[in-house]
């Protein structure tokens, strides 16, 4: 039975990684939010670190890449691994800074993808790469299936052709894990993932985007023209199987949207912290054995956020939970993020309100947090598709029939 409480294990892991937030990421937070595409070369120390923990089996979920769900691995008991590990120390670190976060070496989307569908010769082939992920294209949006970049097989090679927009890590990251289609005709199943090197032929950052929030991470458009990468780059199975669908590559979202809804966890408990103390030191006092509505309205609504936050915490933690133990997390995923994604918004935005001027001015970083909270409702899927997918789960309905 699941048990939504820290475990203990993990305890250390988080407290280390709220230290790095507050020490090392909260003092350059506004640095490298102003020097927009400026590299945060703080953050080369930081992976290191977490790359000697890791390699001393210290750290088990330090970083951001997800967790392929191995059955050689099982066992009967109830076990809090790495998916559990990654969620609680990603909302720690994200309590500091998102965008930094986000521009750790090593610690890309991307890896989840290759966490989460290669085998175990790509799992070694590409240990240590820091892998940026490509899935938005123009015209597409968060309707992946839709995607119209092409990989064409050509010997022992695949020609990749098509245009990529807004990945994270674009132009930093060491690789970029770019969805591509096999045959359009084919439709969802032929939609696969391949890991693109930096530095092949064919493959072009075009330009970084400016961003209303994350602005220390990079955000770049990439087009690749007859771009050829090795065959054995196609993450997992190259066989097209239309009665999986679209389920292998849906797996890499299964791990990464618990990894966005830590991220709005994470930078929205930074939020509340600050408030609260915003508001005590303005006379305002918050007390959790009275009922909201005797309250004042400030400590009524403050309330009320802290509820809404809760929620999203336990989602996060179930569907990472279920991960670890070998559950299929689809709907939980999508709950997840869609909660924690609209949660995040909310509440940074509310304590912007409910510390006027000194939330809306850069005395402080809740403006800050508001502006990067926004994109954790969007990216990975947005809000609106998320609850498309919850509400097909639920009712049992397919995408043809629910649109």
């Amino acid at each position: 039975m699941i048990n939504l409480e820290e475990p203990k294990k993990f305890r250390a892991l988080t407290e280390q990684a709220h230290q790095v937030a507050m020490n090392m990421l909260r003092p350059i937070s506004r640095k490298y939010d102003s020097a927009e595409h400026a590299y945060p070369k703080e953050l080369d120390m930081l992976a290191a670190m977490i790359d000697g923990l890791s390699e001393s089996g210290a750290a088990e979920g330090a970083g951001a890449a997800g967790v392929r769900r191995d059955e050689k691995e099982a066992d009967k008991g109830v076990k809090n691994g790495s998916n559990l590990a990654s969620v609680m120390s990603i909302a720690e670190m994200c309590w500091g800074d998102v965008g930094l976060l986000l521009s750790m070496p090593r610690q890309g989307l991307g890896n989840s993808a290759i966490a989460s569908v290669a085998n175990d010769e790509q799992q070694e082939k590409f240990a240590g790469t820091w892998a940026a992920m490509a899935i938005t294209e123009p015209g597409t949006g968060s309707d992946t299936a839709n995607i119209k970049t092409t990989a064409v097989k050509d010997g022992d090679h695949y020609v990749i052709n098509g245009e990529k927009i807004y990945v994270t890590s674009g132009e930093r990251a060491d690789s970029v894990v770019v969805w591509a289609t096999l045959d359009k005709a084919m439709g969802r199943a032929a939609i696969k993932s391949f890991v693109v090197e930096k530095g092949t032929p064919g493959m072009q950052v075009e330009r970084l985007e400016h961003k209303l929030g994350i602005r220390a991470s990079d955000t770049a458009v990439i087009t690749f023209t007859d771009c050829r990468v090795p065959a054995e780059n196609l993450l997992g199975s190259p066989d097209v199987d239309v009665k999986q669908g679209f389920a292998g590559a849906m797996a890499t979202f299964d791990n990464t949207r618990p990894l966005v809804a830590a991220m709005a966890v994470g930078c929205a408990r930074a939020s509340l912290d600050l408030t609260r103390d915003l508001l005590e030191q303005a006379g305002v006092t918050i007390d959790y054995d009275r009922p909201a509505t005797v309250q004042s309205a400030a400590a009524a609504k403050f309330l009320q956020m802290e509820s809404d936050w809760e929620g999203a915490r336990l989602l996060m933690m179930q569907a990472a939970w279920m991960a670890d133990n070998r559950q299929p997390n689809s709907l939980e995923a999508s709950m997840a993020k869609a909660k924690a994604g609209r949660v995040g918004s909310d509440v940074t935005l509310s304590c912007v309100e409910l510390a006027g001027t000194v939330g809306y001015s850069e005395a402080e970083l809740l403006e800050k947090w508001s502006r990067d909270s926004k994109i954790l409702d969007i990216f990975e899927g947005t809000q609106q598709i998320q609850q498309l997918i919850v509400a097909r789960r639920v009712l049992g309905l397919s995408s043809a029939e629910l649109k």
